[in-house]
């Protein structure tokens, strides 16, 4: 067995912004395995900024796997524990090996072109004109739900962005949810999430940073809208203090984003945990190439998880590869009569 890495930059096609900055390129690499003449692939979704993984060593670190990755799965987990991106673009490449090919990971209806998955439409920050050219744009595509993130420009334009939705379409027609990336300071954040409940947003994703676990647990308390965490559960590796933060923060839901939480196998962990405390979840993407996210939306598939997914990220780069994977009327759909290009040069 050989194993083999390689760096490459997607380019965003206009820049995106978040409450944590601009974003024009996103940094990701390949892993390939090679054995008995057949190749697994997969993707190391290393996001610079927030990943806990986001370390001088991850490319050393790639190397170590390169040269062991004949070792047992268990033992390679293990050591790459704090490195989830790294264990998850082993998983990917380990089920692409085992596969008819490359890139049918989880076999199922959503493979065969006769299911889709649900998925909200994404709204990046920018002017008021901006995310108001990007609503109406989702909203024509097709989507019922809207994920629209908040927290970089002035929260009247935000709120005021939010009440143009509603005075056209009621919460039956079209699901709002807002991602505030931990932009709110804790003193105010009660306020802010009371004046956006008027609106009856579906939920907010992190609305203060993450690591204030009683000023979050207070918030989740006493919160007119429901709260999911999402950068908390980064860098929770231990099965019993992932288990200790949910028990303490009580969120309404939890967002998964495999290349940050330890792959299917850490997001699976998650889950189990949560469904225990009656805590709700759902699986999104972050900002991965084609490779990774069709990896993560075969597995969402087999989670039957009714819900709108976060996973309409593919059209975001200049330089993604082909594939099957196409978003048609708020629904993310695998058409197999479209061939991958999977080129790295």
């Amino acid at each position: 067995m050989k194993a083999t890495f390689k760096k490459y930059i997607l380019n965003f096609k206009q820049a995106s912004g978040t409450s944590r900055g601009i974003l024009r390129t996103k940094e990701t690499y390949f892993i390939i395995i090679e054995t008995n003449n057949k190749t697994g692939i997969g993707e190391c979704g290393l996001f610079k900024g927030l990943s806990c993984d986001d370390r001088l060593d991850y490319e050393e670190k790639l190397h170590w796997l390169c040269t062991n990755v004949h070792k047992n799965i268990d033992e390679l987990f293990i050591e790459l524990i704090e490195f989830p991106s790294i264990q998850f673009g082993l998983e990917q490449a380990l089920l692409s090996l085992k596969g008819k090919n490359n890139f049918e990971l989880f076999p199922s209806k959503f493979t065969e072109s006769k299911d889709a998955i649900n998925i909200n439409g994404l709204i990046w920050m920018g002017s008021e004109s901006f995310m108001k050219q990007q609503i109406s744009d989702k909203l024509k595509a097709g989507f019922s739900t809207i994920k629209m993130k908040i927290g970089a420009i002035d929260f009247e334009s935000e709120l005021s962005l939010l009440k143009s939705i509603r005075n056209e379409f009621s919460s039956k027609e079209v699901e709002l949810r807002v991602d505030a990336n931990g932009a709110f300071k804790a003193s105010e954040a009660l306020e802010k999430l009371k004046r956006l409940s008027e609106f009856e947003i579906h939920s907010i994703e992190q609305p203060i940073k993450q690591g204030q676990f009683n000023e979050m647990a207070k918030l989740c308390e006493n919160t007119p809208l429901p709260i999911s965490l999402d950068e908390e559960l980064i860098g929770v590796f231990d099965v019993t203090k992932k288990e200790k933060l949910l028990q303490t923060i009580k969120p309404q839901y939890i967002i998964l984003k495999p290349s940050l939480v330890g792959g299917f196998k850490g997001s699976e962990e998650w889950i189990g945990l949560s469904e225990k405390q009656q805590i709700g979840w759902w699986i999104t993407s972050a900002l991965e190439s084609n490779i990774g996210l069709n990896a993560i939306a075969q597995w969402t598939y087999t989670l039957n998880n009714k819900i709108p997914q976060g996973l309409g990220t593919g059209s975001l780069f200049t330089n993604n590869f082909e594939s099957p994977l196409e978003v048609e009327n708020g629904q993310l759909h695998y058409n197999k009569t479209k061939k991958w290009n999977f080129n790295l040069k």
